[in-house]
């Protein structure tokens, strides 16, 4: 019997696969071969070959999601019910626009659920997005002095879901890079605490590597429930891991991250 890979058990738990993988339902066939081009890194030339065999970029395609972290998106949402109709999300590093895609689905707030509460989704990256039905969006860095009023004037209420899955450009050095996504995890959580009404959801993507540690304990002492989970579609060679925070404490004690 062939052994079922992660990608494979993804889509099958996602309903993304019928109960069988089969070349019928995921269309493995022979990997993609990619000659490397004059002028081309091997570490291009490396993505690029990833990218062509991975079958949640195919599938991603197939279902008009702007990328493959769509499906991570969904598996956190399958497993931890973050969102609901009716709720006010905001995008963190919203860019390409994948999970704002899943967002305003999971919210209706491109309206698709007839006599359904009407959610709204507001993406926010320092680069451009695309339209997409249902959410807005605004090109700024949150990090920069002046954002939170801004994103006051946009959303002047409270919200019910902020999702990240903002990262740092790599650097090539895994504990920097480690410690750079760490740092914009800990910006966006320190956000949410201004932003979330209680009983809200904070989602954010983290590298394993011992500095998340402290924002654990921070998340701990705000949130009724804290939590890690790596979803199936996030690739197994990955340091990649999402900290799920569930049930905002408005009026917990509060511990500033360091």
């Amino acid at each position: 019997m062939r052994k079922i890979s992660r990608s494979e058990k993804g889509l099958k738990e996602n309903n993304f696969l019928a109960s069988k993988p089969t070349k019928r339902n995921i269309d493995r066939g022979k990997k993609v071969l990619v000659k490397t081009a004059k002028g081309r890194k091997l570490s291009s030339t490396n993505w690029l070959r990833r990218q062509l065999n991975d079958p949640f970029v195919k599938l991603a395609n197939q279902k008009g999601f702007r990328g493959r972290a769509a499906f991570k998106l969904i598996e956190i949402d399958e497993k931890y019910s973050i969102f609901k109709f009716g709720d006010t999300v905001i995008d963190l590093g919203a860019a390409p626009g994948s999970w704002s895609q899943v967002a305003v689905d999971k919210t209706n707030a491109n309206k698709k659920a007839i006599h359904a509460k009407i959610g709204r989704v507001l993406g926010i990256d320092i680069k451009p997005v695309s339209p997409i039905i249902g959410a807005e969006f605004h090109a700024f860095d949150f990090l920069e002095v002046g954002s939170y009023e801004r994103i006051n004037e946009l959303l002047p209420e409270t919200v019910d879901v902020i999702i990240s899955d903002m990262a740092a450009n790599s650097t090539g050095h895994r504990k920097s890079d480690h410690l750079r996504i760490i740092a914009l995890c800990e910006a966006a959580a320190q956000f949410s605490f201004e932003q979330l009404k209680p009983g809200g959801n904070f989602v954010a993507k983290v590298l394993a590597g011992g500095a998340e540690m402290n924002l654990q304990t921070v998340l701990k002492s705000k949130f009724r429930k804290v939590a890690n989970f790596k979803p199936n579609s996030s690739r197994s060679n990955s340091s990649e891991k999402y900290v799920i925070a569930l049930d905002f404490q408005k009026h917990k004690s509060s511990r500033h991250i360091e």
